[in-house]
């Protein structure tokens, strides 16, 4: 079928799925997994890998869109206000999954490498669910600020943790030969560094213009193209997307804060149909018939990941004194997994793919367990984040 046809049918199948959940109390973004995945190869077929190729500029789109958004909710004064809170909670949570998840692989297979490559997977968040539900029910306040400010990092933490975690499996699988300083320490800070920087650069320059938009139209057209240039700039150079696109959008709300307002209204105008794309698109990507192959392995990897995240969350928020609600809530919206963790996977796949047979098998059950538990991650995470902002009483405090 023409592949407009189909991304037409996507919006529309998707936003009926949307309202079906909402019916039920589920965040939209659930019906349009679901919907991506009755599209897909588990079920009608209709949304084949191949396509789902070929539509992928749309995932970047939207990935580029919510970091954006994220980076604009993320003022320097809020980040003062949130101050050592937010460094504290992100590094609780993000190493209290790395060590649940490494303890429980490896007294299940007591293989060291093995353990270290799931533990380093598991901590990086989908922004996406998060901010699209916070979006769908106009939350805003303490939690809403910590929340978009954890998963905005995430990413970059997520990055380093996968470094270090990498270099030091190689050396136990093929000796010191595959230990190398560029690969451990080198290539993550550059990707991380070298994504800020294209940001706060690329930011920086459309600041200046954009203070002379007036029209919404103007501000959302000279928008559009800044964002989609900071994306292609990460691809072109290889950095992480998401971190630049977070970057741009903080520079912005940080050194043009009226314009800022402005432009996230009009962004987010059009951002609806791009989400209900992307998360349908989503939805047919997960097969279903790899859920059998998960196993025990990816049992506790989910136990593990779950209680780390949570359990760091709120031990991070206690140790800084955290309000209650933060406290209380702040673990159950940081359970989505999705895209860092598949790519990360995939270069898993790559880098391990061809140090031998025990090197072919790590990548392989790598791959097929990450998939696999992405489908649980990508339906409870959304569910999750509802309950998190409704329970604080944060749900539709933000202005339409």
């Amino acid at each position: 079928m023409d592949i407009l046809f189909l991304i037409g049918i996507a919006i529309i199948l998707g936003f009926i799925g949307g309202k079906i959940t909402n019916r039920l109390k589920f965040p939209a973004v659930v019906g349009y997994i679901v919907m991506g995945l009755f599209l897909g190869p588990s079920f009608l077929g209709m949304f084949n890998l191949g396509l789902l190729d070929r539509i992928g500029i749309v995932s970047d789109v939207a990935l580029a869109l919510i970091a954006f958004v994220i980076g604009s909710q993320l003022s320097l004064d809020l980040l003062r206000k949130l101050g050592k809170r937010i460094i504290i909670i992100l590094l609780a949570e993000s190493f209290g999954a790395f060590v649940i998840v490494f303890l429980g692989v490896y007294l299940l297979t007591h293989k060291v490498y093995l353990a270290l490559i799931f533990a380093a997977l598991a901590p990086a968040t989908a922004p996406a669910g998060t901010v699209a539900v916070l979006q769908e029910y106009r939350a805003k306040g303490p939690l809403t600020n910590t929340l978009l400010a954890i998963v905005g990092f995430d990413d970059a933490v997520a990055i380093v943790i996968y470094g270090l975690a990498a270099a030091i499996a190689k050396l136990l699988i093929i000796g010191k030969e595959g230990l190398s300083f560029y690969n451990t320490v080198g290539r993550p800070l550059i990707e991380i560094g070298g994504a800020l920087a294209a940001g706060i650069t690329i930011g920086m320059i459309w600041g200046y213009f954009i203070r002379k938009m007036h029209t919404r139209g103007e501000l959302l057209t000279l928008s559009l193209g800044a964002i989609l240039v900071c994306a292609g700039v990460a691809n072109l150079l290889h950095l992480s997307l998401i971190l630049s696109n977070l970057a741009l959008g903080m520079v912005v709300a940080s050194a043009f804060p009226r314009t800022s307002r402005r432009t996230l209204n009009a962004v987010q105008g059009i951002t609806p149909p791009i989400y209900v794309i992307f998360f349908v698109a989503a939805g047919a990507q997960l097969q279903l018939s790899l859920l059998p192959q998960m196993g025990l392995l990816g049992l506790i990897y989910i136990a593990g990941r779950t209680a780390g995240k949570m359990g760091g969350a709120f031990l991070g928020a206690f140790i800084t004194k955290a309000g209650t609600n933060i406290r209380k809530y702040l673990p159950f919206g940081l359970l989505s997994q999705a895209g860092v963790a598949i790519g990360l996977a995939v270069l898993v796949g790559r880098e391990f793919g061809d140090l031998g047979a025990t090197g072919h098998q790590l990548a392989v059950i790598t791959i097929n367990t990450i998939a696999a538990t992405t489908i649980i991650f990508e339906i409870i995470g959304p569910i999750a984040t509802k309950f998190a902002i409704t329970k604080a009483g944060e749900v539709g405090k933000a202005r339409r």
